[in-house]
């Protein structure tokens, strides 16, 4: 194994304000319609603090403070084929009344994910590269979390869903947008599928679509560090909740969301079945890329 040229990526982020819980963290590149180059690997930790106050209605679906550590290990395993493993460090807490909390700390479910580069044609302009991801989300979970009680929390306030779940997904990267070289569209489309878990409860199926203009304002000759910022406009959709068959209400949300980088996040739009109240997030991560074999 032989490092990769100083090929070292940082990225800090800043979100404030609501934001429903994600199926995946961002990637490390708003390029996300691209493949690593055949034999090179990456490696990646994500963390994410999320805090949000209670629901009004005092349903307790959502934690009130959530840390997600993410590893990521991506490897190009020929052209146009990458694969990709993604293991969270999940913690979940929710405050209750007189000071009190409950919660914990785990392993998240593995997700697994084949993308494939279907598209790439090069221009004068930039790049147009378009793939597909497809893969499962496996139940490797803790599901045996208990409160100061010795009870067991509920599903919602589990590391891990005990379900096993299937992620299919789009994207496509257009950079050079109005011929400026550092100027790049990306666009991404996904679905996670659910199916029952822990506690005999199914998670509502999620939907989500994202569109990010970002911008490169640093990076060196070699591209072995770089800097992008740049607002995104994002759509999300929950399907409801079901314990063992039967509905759970105020579980299912639908939500329009637009994202200025290192500023303001706020909802455009949005119809829940519970209001999940402001939410505030902040993210950082590291990446490193290297080669594994020529």
């Amino acid at each position: 194994m032989r490092s990769f040229p100083k090929h070292l990526v940082a990225f800090v982020g800043l979100w404030l304000a609501g934001w429903p819980p994600a199926v995946r963290a961002q990637a490390p590149s708003p390029e996300d319609g691209a493949t690593l180059f055949p034999g090179g690997a990456l490696v990646s930790y994500n963390s994410v603090f999320t805090s949000r106050r209670a629901a009004a209605s005092g349903a307790a679906l959502y934690p009130t403070f959530g840390h997600d550590g993410l590893f990521t290990f991506s490897w190009g395993v020929r052209r146009d084929v990458q694969v990709t493993a993604q293991l969270p460090v999940v913690t979940k807490r929710l405050d209750l009344p007189l000071g009190a909390e409950e919660g914990g700390t785990g392993l998240g479910d593995l997700q697994l994910h084949l993308k494939y580069r279907f598209l790439r044609r090069d221009s004068e302009r930039g790049t147009t590269q378009a793939s597909l991801r497809i893969g499962p989300k496996l139940p490797t979970g803790r599901t045996d979390l208990r409160g100061g009680t010795g009870a067991l929390l509920p599903a919602s306030r589990q590391s891990g869903s005990g379900s096993t779940d299937l992620f299919l997904g789009l994207s496509l990267t257009y950079t050079g947008v109005l011929h400026v070289k550092r100027l790049v569209a990306d666009a991404t489309a996904g679905h996670l599928k659910r199916t029952e878990g822990t506690q005999g409860v199914r998670l509502g199926d999620m939907t989500e679509a994202r569109f990010w203009l970002s911008y490169r304002p640093y990076q060196t000759e070699a591209v072995g560090k770089e800097w992008f910022i740049g607002p995104s406009l994002s759509w999300r959709r929950i399907g409801r909740a079901r314990a063992r068959g039967a509905p759970l209400p105020e579980s299912d949300e639908s939500a329009l969301f637009a994202v200025l980088w290192l500023a303001l996040d706020f909802p455009v739009a949005r119809s829940a079945g519970t209001p999940l109240g402001a939410e505030r997030r902040i993210s950082f991560g590291i990446t490193r890329q290297f080669v594994m074999h020529h």
